[in-house]
C-alpha cells in the first residue's frame, strides 16, 4: 500500500498521542512533550523508521525501568568550546535537544563547538538535530552509535558495529537547508522494521544472510546483519563514528553495544556528538548562504541522464515530504495504528483516531 493510500493523522493529534502515551508510561509531562513532538516530527519529514513507530518499544523500556524518567542530565567536563554531557540515562531526545542548544550557546561565543553525549538513548532521527542549528545561521554535524549491533567489520561475521549515523545540516539563503542525514550502513535498521510493518520486501543490497546470500524477508531480519555504504569505505566510517561518538565519551562501543530490541532493562549507555559553527565567524553569513543558494541551483538545474526527472539535494525530499504532511496529515500503516490502538488501551488512554 502506497503512502497516498494508508490512513492519515494530523501532526498536533500524533504528537498528543504520543505525549499521553509517554506521561502515562511514567515520564514528566513537560519531557513527554518534548520527546512526543521531535517523535511526530520525524514523522512529518517521513522518517517513519524513527517515529511513532518506536513508541511501543520506548513504553516498554520506561515501564521496565530501563530509562530513568527523573534525570539529573549534566555537564562533567568543559571547555570554552566543547563539553561531555552526562545524560543519566534519560530518554535520549531530552539529552540531544540540551547537548544542541548548548553547542549553538558555545559556537556564538567561540565560533564553533563540539559536545558529547554519554548514558545517553535512542534519540531518534540524526536530522533532528542539525535542523535546528541551520534554521539559525550554523552549520552542524551530527554522529552517533546506533543502539543494537547489526554490522559486522568487513569480511567478519560477528556484529560489533551498528548503523552508526552521521548527519549534516548547512544553512542556505532562499533554498531549503542542505540535510544529510545517512547510516553508515546501506539502510537504517529502523526502515527494516518499517518495512516489516508494511508487508514490504526489502530491496536486495540491504542485508544479506550468514551464507552471504541476499536477505528479502524483513521479518527474518536476526538471520543476517546489514551492508555498509560502499563495501569497506562504509566500514571505516561506521568505525569511525563509533569511536567519536561513543567511545571518545565514555560510552558504548563494540561489545558494550546494548540491542534494545531485546533488552529492555540495561541502561546502554549511548554515545552522541553534535559539532556547530557559526557562520558569522567566517564573514557575513549572507555571502555564504548566497554561495550555497547558487551552488543548489546549478546543480538542480545541470544536465540529466536519461530518464532522471529531478535531480535532488540532500534534504529536499525531506522538506517536501514535511510540507505535504504537514497539509494532509501523516500516512500510517493500518498494522501500526492497530498496534498503538492496543497500547492505548494497555495504558488507559484515549486512543489515536
Amino acid at each position: 500500500m502506497s503512502a497516498d493510500t494508508l490512513p492519515r493523522v494530523g501532526c498536533d493529534r500524533l504528537a498528543d498521542f504520543i505525549a499521553r502515551a509517554l506521561g502515562s508510561a511514567g515520564l514528566p509531562a513537560a519531557d513527554a512533550r518534548i520527546v512526543a513532538g521531535l517523535m511526530a516530527e520525524a514523522d512529518l519529514q517521513g522518517s517513519d523508521g524513527h517515529g511513532v513507530i518506536r513508541l511501543p518499544q520506548y513504553v516498554k523500556r520506561i515501564r521496565a525501568g530501563g530509562i530513568n524518567t527523573s534525570p539529573a542530565v549534566r555537564v562533567v567536563h568543559e571547555r570554552a568550546a566543547m563539553a561531555l554531557l552526562d545524560g543519566d540515562n534519560g530518554m535520549g531526545h531530552l539529552v540531544m535537544s540540551r547537548a544542541v542548544d548548548l553547542a549553538m550557546d558555545k559556537a556564538r561565543s567561540a565560533g564553533v563547538a563540539w559536545v558529547g553525549t554519554r548514558a545517553s538513548n535512542h534519540a531518534g532521527p540524526a536530522s533532528l538535530y542539525v535542523r535546528k542549528p541551520s534554521q539559525q545561521g550554523m552549520v552542524a554535524l551530527y554522529f552517533a552509535v546506533g543502539n543494537a549491533n547489526h554490522l559486522p567489520p568487513w569480511g567478519g561475521m560477528e556484529m560489533l558495529l551498528s548503523t552508526n549515523p552521521i548527519a549534516v545540516g548547512v544553512p542556505a539563503g532562499s533554498e531549503p537547508a542542505v540535510v544529510l542525514d545517512m547510516a553508515t550502513t546501506v539502510a537504517a535498521y529502523g526502515k527494516v522494521k518499517a518495512k516489516a510493518k508494511r508487508g514490504e520486501p526489502l530491496p536486495e543490497g540491504w542485508m544479506i544472510d550468514r551464507q552471504g546470500k541476499p536477505l528479502l524477508d524483513p521479518t527474518r531480519a536476526d538471520e543476517g546483519f546489514l551492508l555498509p555504504i560502499g563495501g569497506h569505505k562504509g566500514y571505516g566510517l561506521a568505525l569511525i563514528v563509533g569511536l567519536l561518538a561513543g567511545t571518545l565519551n565514555g560510552a558504548a562501543m563494540g561489545r558494550e553495544v546494548i540491542d534494545f530490541n531485546r533488552d529492555h532493562v540495561t541502561p546502554t549507555n549511548t554515545g552522541q556528538a553534535i559539532l556547530v559553527i557559526d557562520l558569522s565567524a567566517f564573514g557575513p553569513p549572507e555571502a555564504f548562504t548566497a554561495a550555497v543558494d547558487q551552488l543548489v541551483r546549478d546543480l538542480r538545474a545541470s544536465e540529466r541522464l536519461p530518464g532522471v526527472e529531478r535531480i535532488w539535494l540532500p534534504g529536499e525530499q525531506s522538506h517536501e515530504r514535511r510540507r505535504r504532511n504537514a497539509e494532509a496529515g501523516i500516512p500510517l500503516p493500518a498494522a501500526l495504528l492497530t498496534e498503538l490502538q492496543s497500547l492505548a488501551i494497555e495504558l488507559g488512554i484515549e486512543p489515536l483516531a
